[in-house]
């Protein structure tokens, strides 16, 4: 049984955002509700009021613009984002991320607005979209929009930027670099739907000749991380594609901090990313 709340379904934004203006930290936002539904069925979370977004037209926008970039509306599920046309080869490494995501079933309601709002460490769409450079445009009734990178986005475990009266409207994800390759790998207990032991995102291009690899990850801190150190490793003139690699290893496994639960150990965690980030970083390296 889920505690006792009222229920509202406002079709436009300003609606939205007049009730949350209204009721302040006692509402919470649900488009797909597979993250606070469970919350409040176990009495982590009570809020007095739920409002929900899924009747508002401009939130249910997905569109990519050639040129500019992708723009996902909060209440864009992932099966949409899976369907939308092209965004398996533009946006691969984002595709590969969500598809991981769940079952068929949840991925028909879960949004990925929903997925970093949860702000869970082991958010499997966050690596994706912190390497592809994406942006949340946050809106509330009195400043208007604003727009906020999402590596500023996390700032602990399942909490966020985010203000009581505020609205992710969208993320916004620039076109990515002109032949870019880019990959998800999600190591799990089981060869099923679960949560990610350990989830990695590598991005490689080239820029004027020089190799470039960015790196994000899940489930080994806080928040989702994307260890920018790496980037600088491969601009190096002085070291061997072979040499870079190790160095890239090496920083990746020192700025994460993994813990130990159910699904693995800190340590088990720790060598997971050695494993999986050289051997994506070899991946990216031979198609590029």
């Amino acid at each position: 049984m889920l505690p006792k709340f009222e229920y509202y379904s406002p079709t436009s934004l300003s609606e939205a955002l007049d009730l949350l203006e209204k009721y302040g930290e006692d509402a919470k936002i649900i488009a797909g509700g597979t993250d606070l539904l469970v919350s409040m069925r176990d009495r982590i979370l009570k809020p007095k009021c739920l409002i929900d977004i899924k009747k508002i037209p401009e939130l249910r926008r997905i569109e990519y613009k050639e040129g500019v970039g992708l723009t996902i509306g909060a209440a864009v599920t992932f099966k949409d984002i899976l369907e939308y046309p092209n965004l398996e080869k533009k946006y691969r490494v984002l595709w590969e991320a969500v598809k991981t995501i769940g079952d068929m079933i949840l991925r028909n309601r879960a949004t990925l607005v929903g997925n970093i709002c949860n702000a869970s460490p082991a958010a499997d769409s966050a690596p994706a979209l912190l390497i592809l450079d994406a942006r949340a445009r946050i809106i509330n009734k009195n400043d208007g929009v604003r727009e906020v990178p999402l590596e500023r986005f996390f700032i602990g475990v399942k909490k966020t930027i985010l203000k009581p009266t505020e609205i992710v409207k969208e993320v916004f994800v620039p076109e990515p670099p002109a032949n870019c390759y880019g990959k998800y790998v999600k190591v799990m207990r089981v060869q099923s739907e679960d949560l990610a032991v350990v989830g990695v995102a590598g991005l490689a291009y080239r820029d004027r000749g020089d190799l470039i690899i960015r790196l994000a990850y899940s489930s080994v801190a806080p928040t989702p991380i994307r260890v920018k150190e790496v980037e600088e490793v491969f601009k190096k003139k002085n070291m061997s594609l072979d040499e870079k690699i190790e160095e890239a290893v090496k920083i990746s496994s020192e700025k994460v901090s993994p813990i130990s639960d159910v699904r693995g150990s800190a340590e088990y965690r720790l060598n997971l990313v050695k494993v999986a980030t050289r051997r994506l970083i070899k991946e990216l390296v031979e198609v590029v």
